[in-house]
């Protein structure tokens, strides 16, 4: 494994998790929204991962080919799709609401607010090793150089 696959493996993860994080945040800041432009209460959003390749330079992928298939392809992650969570809303008595049913009912978001927050702080820990990744890649590179010099 070359230090630029190590890399590319990591951005690819840190664009996931950047991913991540914002569809965490867009939950968050709906959290209260009982209306949104379909109709209902607003639905929690997840993200579903998938392994993807990593795409290798042109140089690279014309080793692999010519050389045989001696090297292994590396999967570094990709955001497969943004999914809806189909947990009903809690609904709750507030017959001054403006979203409220006849009987004075209104359903919330299905978003729990302290589940979102233990999903922000695995996705920040995660991205945060991938930064670390980054940079004892930058290290090794350092090193290598100086061992040229």
């Amino acid at each position: 494994m070359e230090l630029t696959d190590s890399l590319a493996v990591s951005v690819s993860a840190l664009d996931a998790h950047r991913h991540r994080l914002n569809v965490i945040a867009s939950n968050l800041a709906n959290a209260q929204s009982t209306k949104t432009s379909t109709g209902g209460p607003y639905r929690r959003r997840d993200v579903v991962f998938q392994a993807a390749p990593v795409s290798p330079t042109f140089q690279k992928a014309f080793k692999q080919v010519t050389s045989g298939p001696g090297r292994q392809a590396l999967d570094g992650v990709k955001v497969a799709r943004v999914i809806e969570d189909k947990k009903p809303g809690q609904t709750v008595y507030d017959p001054r609401h403006p979203d409220a049913d006849k009987k004075g009912f209104v359903t919330m978001p299905n978003v729990n607010v302290m589940e979102e927050m233990v999903n922000m702080i695995g996705a920040s820990r995660a991205y945060e090793a991938n930064v670390q990744a980054i940079n004892a890649t930058r290290t090794m590179w350092n090193r290598a150089l100086e061992i040229g010099r």
